[in-house]
């Protein structure tokens, strides 16, 4: 284990820097799922939320398999009840079909504190299902069934745009870019922008799901540019860049940092993260542990990063606070790679601070 002086939630002071505030229990209001909380600024999650169904036997193919166990999916939605799960407040903005396992993903929401108000059923479509095994080689094997399903049908009219309009940060993934028309991106991150939110995309890249990998370059590549911290790991280099070095720091600058960019973080696993600003750039050391699953890892790692940025938005300028927030997001996905499954294996602030000190 490894120390570093990390609080458990930031409030400013008068001159701008931290000071710990511990955060007491809250009451859910039984209303959608709406908080009447007082734990900070706002994160609104943007994007998809499915079903899926992971086989009861590992090690097998989705073809071997002879029975599924539920679990919920989507990456936007798992960051949602990661940031909740570290005691921030959080919603999120999605459809799911009018249907038993739409119910149930809005339960789930709900259950782990996540404003589910911006959730839409879908009368027409269902929920979209997804089979997935990690196979005994290590290779993930996917399976998806959405043609179309709901979450592909969110139209701009039904954004709620009163919700964006309060977070203090809106992260998007590339999944609501794939499976939403542009336009309805486009309308939220105008919104977001305009409310003065930052925008967190991390491209979560899934090639099934895209026509062909060229659309999938075009589509990210057009997000990109809109975004205030980016998410980006190794292998989603390669693809972005065709192939060039993901340890390349020349590579990474011209390629991938734009001008309005504020921060871009490279994940690595095991091994940490790296990051890079206008002004400097350098690498955080990750944990060892033993990994029992590595799903929802990312999204783990993302949800403790966000959740110390939206107390503290110019946190990329401040090097050593940084560092400190990316190792606390370097011990969420840590501890979330020793459970089974990503939301039942999302960690609390406590066992999150108990790996730091």
């Amino acid at each position: 284990m490894r120390g570093c002086c990390f609080p458990v939630t930031f409030d400013r002071s008068p001159r701008g820097s931290f000071r710990l505030v511990r955060t007491s229990s809250f009451e859910s209001s039984k209303r959608g799922g709406r908080r009447e909380s007082q734990r900070g600024p706002l994160v609104v999650c943007f994007g998809e939320m499915m079903m899926n169904l992971v086989p009861t036997v590992e090690g097998v193919s989705l073809a071997e398999a002879l029975a599924y166990k539920k679990s919920p999916t989507g990456a936007t939605a798992n960051v949602a009840v990661g940031i909740s799960r570290l005691g921030c407040s959080t919603a999120f903005i999605g459809k799911v079909g009018k249907d038993e396992f739409g119910y149930m993903l809005s339960d789930i929401l709900k259950q782990n504190g996540v404003d589910n108000s911006g959730l839409l059923f879908d009368e027409n479509a269902r929920t979209g299902l997804t089979f997935y095994q990690l196979k005994s080689d290590g290779e993930h094997e996917f399976m998806f069934y959405r043609n179309p399903s709901a979450d592909m049908l969110l139209r701009p009219a039904e954004i709620d745009i009163k919700l964006i309009k309060k977070v203090i940060e809106i992260d998007m993934k590339n999944d609501c870019i794939i499976v939403i028309h542009c336009q309805t991106a486009t309308a939220a991150m105008n919104v977001a922008k305009m409310s003065g939110s930052i925008l967190s995309y991390a491209p979560n890249i899934a090639l099934p799901l895209w026509p062909s990998p060229e659309a999938a370059r075009e589509s990210i590549m057009g997000i990109w540019n809109y975004a205030d911290i980016i998410k980006v790991s190794e292998e989603e280099i390669r693809f972005l860049t065709q192939g060039d070095d993901p340890y390349d720091d020349k590579v990474i600058m011209k390629k991938l940092y734009h001008c309005n960019l504020k921060l871009l973080l490279v994940t690595e696993g095991a091994h940490g993260c790296r990051f890079y600003t206008k002004d400097f750039k350098g690498k955080v050391s990750g944990f060892e542990v033993e990994a029992v699953d590595t799903t929802g890892a990312g999204d783990s790692f993302t949800s403790g990063f966000l959740s110390i940025v939206a107390a503290h938005k110019q946190i990329y300028k401040d090097e050593r606070r940084l560092r400190e927030a990316l190792d606390f997001a370097n011990a969420c996905g840590a501890v979330t790679v020793t459970g089974r499954g990503a939301i039942p294996s999302f960690p609390s602030k406590d066992v999150v601070l108990r790996i730091l000190f």
